[in-house]
């Protein structure tokens, strides 16, 4: 974890845009096959759902992708990152848990020299950014791990509909639930459901997800933020095919000159039961951080919800909450990086370029996307980080209050 306190804006930006499409790459193992099949009839959300999860398995599968991202403006990213800026690319995987997906940046675009490769074995994964030649690996959760074994589907049985209902039923106390809306996408007939927040959901405005009707994978996932009838960030197919994928396919390594960062997990601390427990409450946690803390008892109207011990090497800070749900506010508090310099704007080759903003004195960074806001300052040898779904305006009132 110590290393996420290190890398750069503009990296870490990269880095969790390639995780959402792990995620969503992850859960398209076993994708459809082709063909140019109509709309499929229409069912209820509860039966499509259980026919998605109870149809059988494909082994294996390659596809076209498109990647959409539009957090962030033009005007804080120059040249062609495919994580910053989207790209199309190609995905294969296997139902024995290998999952490649290769971003390419638009060859038209100004600066387009880099591409992005994520690559997993179910057991480790690693992501590849050529424009900084930078390489990123971990180790995947053992509890998610075996979730994409060559096993899971023998070993897990799919959801009863009478389960199904009462889960989508749970869903819809905090969420309007569409229903399964028949759709075609990339030649195959599919199911489309979107979900928005019924409460305060921040910028979130809503999320899709689209599935194969005779395969029950997805084919595409959107964020749409508040307002608007356009996707934020969109991961979808646009060509697909199933059959065996060449073991070549997955031997793909960074350059021996890259440089690597290992992402680790935290260690469990609990002495051997294998649950951390975790410290809560704002004396319990001062009392082990190695930082004085700045819990103020509300912050942009929003009462304190919960402090939280967090670890990052052998320094100790806070996760801070207020307010609950996608409306509220998350504040982390932990020892300035002396080799980090919240004042300095731009990122790594001059790719992100983020605003200066001062709070109460302190120089920090800004950085406003579709979805929410992030401030990151230090002040007196603590660095803060305040994130929000909500406008730049709310954000800053907030840092200024700590």
């Amino acid at each position: 974890m110590k290393h996420l306190r290190r890398i750069s804006t503009r990296r870490l930006i990269a880095l969790c845009a390639t995780t959402v499409a792990v995620g969503a790459g992850a859960t398209a193992l076993a994708m459809a096959a082709t063909g140019g099949g109509p709309t499929p009839p229409a069912e209820p959300l509860p039966v499509a759902v259980h026919d998605a999860l109870s149809a059988p398995k494909v082994e294996a599968v390659s596809a076209r992708i498109q990647f959409t991202n539009d957090l962030i403006t033009g005007s804080n990213v120059q040249g062609a990152d495919p994580l910053l800026t989207g790209a199309s690319g190609r995905l294969w995987a296997t139902a024995d848990g290998q999952l490649r997906i290769e971003l390419q940046a638009d060859s038209s675009a100004e600066g387009a020299t880099s591409d992005s490769q994520v690559l997993s074995d179910g057991h480790r994964w690693f992501v590849y950014d050529s424009g900084s030649n930078t390489a990123y690996e971990g180790t995947v959760p053992a509890d998610h791990g075996g979730a994409v074994g060559a096993n899971a589907a023998n070993e897990q049985q799919p959801p009863s509909l009478d389960r199904i209902k009462k889960g989508i039923a749970k869903l819809g106390e905090h969420a309007i639930v569409s229903g399964a809306q028949p759709t075609d996408i990339a030649g195959r007939p599919a199911y489309n459901v979107r979900v928005e927040p019924k409460d305060d959901g921040g910028l979130l405005g809503g999320a899709e997800l689209a599935w194969d009707a005779v395969h029950g994978t997805p084919l595409r996932a959107a964020v749409y933020p508040k307002g608007d009838s356009s996707p934020v960030l969109e991961l979808k197919v646009t060509d697909i095919s199933y059959g065996p994928v060449a073991a070549s396919v997955f031997d793909v390594q960074p350059p021996p000159d890259a440089k690597v960062t290992e992402i680790s997990p935290p260690a469990h601390r609990d002495g051997g039961s294998g649950e951390t427990q975790p410290v809560t409450g704002l004396q319990a946690v001062q009392q082990q951080a190695s930082i004085p803390l700045s819990a103020p008892d509300s912050l942009a109207g929003l009462p304190r919800n919960e402090v939280r011990l967090t670890h990052s090497g052998t320094d100790a800070g806070a996760l801070v909450t207020y307010g609950q749900g996608l409306g509220g506010i998350a504040v982390i508090e932990q020892p300035a990086d002396a080799s980090r310099d919240s004042s300095q704007a731009g990122g790594d080759h001059g790719q992100l370029s983020l605003p200066q903003v001062s709070v109460n004195g302190a120089q920090g960074q800004q950085l406003e996307t579709a979805l929410g806001t992030m401030i990151r300052f230090q002040r007196n040898g603590v660095e803060y980080t305040v994130l929000a779904s909500a406008p730049s305006a709310t954000v800053l009132t907030a840092a200024r209050a700590l």
